[in-house]
């Protein structure tokens, strides 16, 4: 019994990794209105990014957060320009062609300048355990989750609470008529893509530091994993993505309890082809509907 509590446990804690991944795809996808292929590529970039940051710095976690961001950030910036902003107007396949190939330049030049080896993320988190019973948990565990809330709960308010934050979600909604009530919808499509890169970078980061390691080919798990939470959650719901995200994780987790850890990746992927096979709108709401 208490091998699969911390297994649930461990599943909470991949889970939320995985749904700050899909809100930053969520974001991304919001905003240009169209699927990208980079995401896990720039969450890779965040991961090296943060490690870099730990090998100079020491293993200050805040440092880490900033430099992932940024990174992450910087690179969203350069997906938007080269990607989507010449786009908007084409065939949305000329968009999600370039973002493929952009994809691939970013794993390869990641394999030529950092090196196709894993780099050991180790001990950036002391690896205490606290007890409550039968119920274990680590610091590690216990700062990826505060981290997670912390991020979501910030993004919450600025999309809420903020004039930017407000544009960006009529962006989102409705590129015409926000075009048409004044608003820059070129500028806030960047913006927003950019912030949905630079979370997206920041739970690269955490993945690395979970499992104490970054390598170039990261990318292609991490991307898997973001989209089929963001396709649990409609692809544009945060936070139904943050839901898929956390289910997916703590289905995986429960699923190696009874068999081995090479089917890991199996277990997600049967929980979404289930979901969808029920509920092709995934966890969204039909439109509509009544909630």
């Amino acid at each position: 019994m208490e091998y699969i509590i911390s297994q649930l446990i461990n599943g909470i804690c991949q889970g939320a990794i995985y749904a700050l991944m899909a809100i930053g795809y969520s974001v991304v996808v919001g905003v240009t209105g169209m699927v990208t292929f980079t995401h896990g590529e720039v969450m890779m970039l965040g991961a090296f990014a943060s490690y870099y940051v730990f090998l100079w710095a020491g293993n200050n976690l805040f440092l880490g957060i900033i430099a992932s961001f940024a990174a992450s950030w910087i690179v969203g910036m350069a997906v938007y320009k080269i990607c989507y902003e010449h786009f908007f107007n084409a065939p949305r396949h000329i968009s999600l062609i370039c973002t493929v190939g952009f994809s691939m330049l970013l794993k390869n030049l990641a394999q030529i300048l950092f090196g196709a080896n894993r780099l050991p993320m180790l001990n950036i988190i002391e690896n205490q355990v606290y007890s409550l019973g039968p119920v274990k948990i680590n610091l590690l565990q216990i700062v990826i989750l505060l981290v997670v809330f912390a991020l979501a709960a910030v993004l919450s308010l600025f999309l809420n609470r903020t004039r930017a934050g407000i544009a960006l979600r009529a962006v989102s909604q409705e590129k015409t008529a926000a075009y048409m009530v004044g608003i820059n919808v070129r500028r806030v499509a960047m913006t927003g893509n950019c912030i949905g890169c630079g979370i997206g970078g920041v739970a690269g980061m955490l993945m690395a530091i979970y499992y104490q390691t970054c390598y170039a080919t990261m990318g292609g798990t991490m991307s898997m994993k973001a989209f089929s939470s963001s396709v649990l959650g409609g692809m544009t719901d945060v936070r139904l993505s943050a839901l898929g995200g956390l289910c997916i994780g703590i289905i995986e987790n429960l699923g190696i309890t009874f068999s081995s850890a090479n089917f890991r990746d199996a277990f997600a992927f049967c929980f979404l082809i289930l979901v969808l096979l029920i509920r092709p709108q995934g966890f969204a709401v039909k439109k509509g509907a009544r909630p």
